[in-house]
């Protein structure tokens, strides 16, 4: 009896068709039978597991766009911190170029403690949010995948237009950057068909680089960072003894372009965010993001504050000749030639870095939408470097298209559409802490629903204050790329009707709305 009673918990547990045998009225008669027939059934499993096994390749390659299967993501190599640290450090700054327009706007002192204060109400809490929502969320897709939960597929559809588009606009300003830093040492590139020409080259270049695979950009972004930085503190120690505390208490309230100031401040700190379209390629991402996130805080912040510590206190104030480029005159008048070339060959590589920063994170965007059904199949294809190779050539296109606007332009621009999908975060973030307050979290702000509300408030109010000093222009032209979006959506679910497109959805993927299927 003993051995009977062992026989039939062996078989309940272990035969896969337990649910017939249990409820077999004949199964205690002839137990015996039936466990060697689940025996043998078990038997046969294991060879088809084995079998398959043997026969699965060991070594793993990406198909090529225009291939039948899907690239087996999981399978390659990860971001570790180092390369995420310096790919956050150039997704938010690059370093001090592009901070000189501060200056011009508000002087020294606003300058400096606008750098200064503007991380606490902006930066750390969007990192925080960030570091949450992306380990609760570790997919390539990000922050449209956090709208997409809390608010539906439809806006988390113009979440991802929208942030998509203010990273595109974002990622034309790098080349115009690049040229400004040169065009001192090589006057043709001021305009005209040399700079047009030079544009392109540049774009096309660092494009094909991003092609290659993230895991090179990430080492790359390394010894730019690196590269980039060191010439500013060697600018620290040479202008030690011409350092003025009192300049850098300079403020001329009366004269102030707050719609300049408040850009360039909101323009430096904010994308913390753009590293959760990555998040399906770090490796570990529950532990490396939050810690990545953390250091690239600290990193950026000092990387702004220090430079212009040394610029306005060493020099004589002007405030008309603060603007893009100028810390290699500042380089000059301090450290000569040789640190003039190192400052505008920093900034041009720096320039290269957040070039390819951006690119993966909005080409990565729209590879994890894909993946999600939001975007054609197409654009989920991975080249044999493991990169969305369709997602790059449409990134690289908008960036040709922008990159004839002026600098101020391009800022104000990106800034009124971020701040639109920074909202919906928000919003998103507060929502899915009331709706799934038990989901997993690896890693969780520590304060209640209360707490992230208050959370949310200081920055929200910034973002309204960004958009308040918009000009009429950008905001007719951000307005009309919103509305864009709005249309598209309706159009891309028309198409998938009428089977004009090829969508999926990835049925490993969680979400709340199980949106497309």
């Amino acid at each position: 009896m003993l051995t009977h009673s062992l026989l039939l918990s062996w078989t309940l547990i272990n035969c896969p068709e337990k649910t017939q045998c249990s409820f077999n009225p004949f199964f205690f008669h002839d137990h015996v039978f039936r466990f060697e027939c689940c025996l043998q059934k078990q038997r046969n499993l294991l060879t088809r597991q084995t079998q398959a096994e043997m026969v699965e390749p060991i070594t793993v390659e990406y198909v090529e766009l225009g291939e039948l299967s899907s690239p087996k993501i999981d399978k390659y190599q990860k971001v570790s911190i180092i390369p995420l640290v310096f790919l956050i450090f150039y997704e938010v700054s690059g370093g001090p170029f592009g901070v000189e327009d501060s200056v011009q706007a508000a002087g020294p002192l606003l300058a400096l403690l606008g750098f200064l204060l503007v991380p606490f109400i902006w930066s750390i809490p969007e990192a925080l949010i960030t570091a949450e929502l992306g380990t609760m969320f570790p997919e390539n897709g990000g922050y449209v995948v956090w709208v997409s939960s809390a608010l539906g597929p439809y806006w988390g559809f113009q979440q991802g237009w929208m942030k998509w588009l203010s990273g595109v606009i974002d990622n034309a300003l790098y080349p115009v950057l690049f040229l400004d830093y040169l065009k001192s040492a090589i006057p043709v590139l001021e305009g005209g068909l040399p700079r047009t020409i030079a544009v392109l080259v540049l774009t096309l270049a660092l494009t094909y680089m991003s092609y290659r695979g993230l895991t090179i950009v990430g080492w790359v972004a390394i010894l730019l960072g690196v590269f980039s930085l060191l010439p500013f503190i060697f600018m620290g120690i040479v202008a030690i003894p011409k350092l003025k505390p009192s300049r850098w208490l300079v403020a001329d309230l009366g004269y102030i372009d707050w719609g300049l100031y408040l850009n360039t401040l909101f323009w430096n700190l904010n994308y913390w965010d753009s590293v959760s379209t990555l998040a399906g390629e770090v490796e570990n991402p529950s532990k490396t993001l939050p810690k990545a996130l953390f250091y690239a805080v600290i990193l950026v912040v000092f990387g702004y504050f220090f430079p212009l510590l040394i610029g306005t206190g060493a020099i004589p104030l002007d405030r008309q000749l603060w603007t893009d480029g100028y810390f290699s005159d500042i380089a000059k008048m301090l450290g000569g030639v040789w640190l003039l070339t190192w400052i505008q060959a920093a900034a041009a590589l720096s320039n290269m870095g957040m070039f390819l920063a951006e690119m993966s994170s909005d080409s990565f965007q729209l590879e994890g939408m894909a993946s999600r059904g939001m975007l054609p199949e197409l654009f989920a294809k991975r080249s044999r470097y493991g990169t969305p190779l369709v997602g790059i050539l449409f990134s690289a296109s908008g960036v040709l298209l922008l990159s004839w606007l002026s600098f101020q332009e391009i800022v104000a621009a990106e800034n009124f559409l971020y701040c639109f999908g920074m909202i919906m975060e928000f919003i998103a973030f507060v929502k899915l802490r009331i709706d799934h307050p038990a989901e997993s979290r690896p890693f969780k702000i520590p304060v209640g629903t209360a707490g992230a509300i208050l959370m949310c408030i200081p920055p929200t109010l910034l973002i309204l204050v960004v958009l308040a000093f918009a000009s009429l222009k950008v905001m007719v032209i951000s307005m009309a790329a919103a509305i864009v979006g709005l249309v598209l959506e309706p159009c891309l679910r028309y198409s998938e009707k009428k089977r004009w497109f090829k969508f999926s959805m990835n049925a490993d993927l969680h979400d709340f709305h199980s949106p497309y299927q």
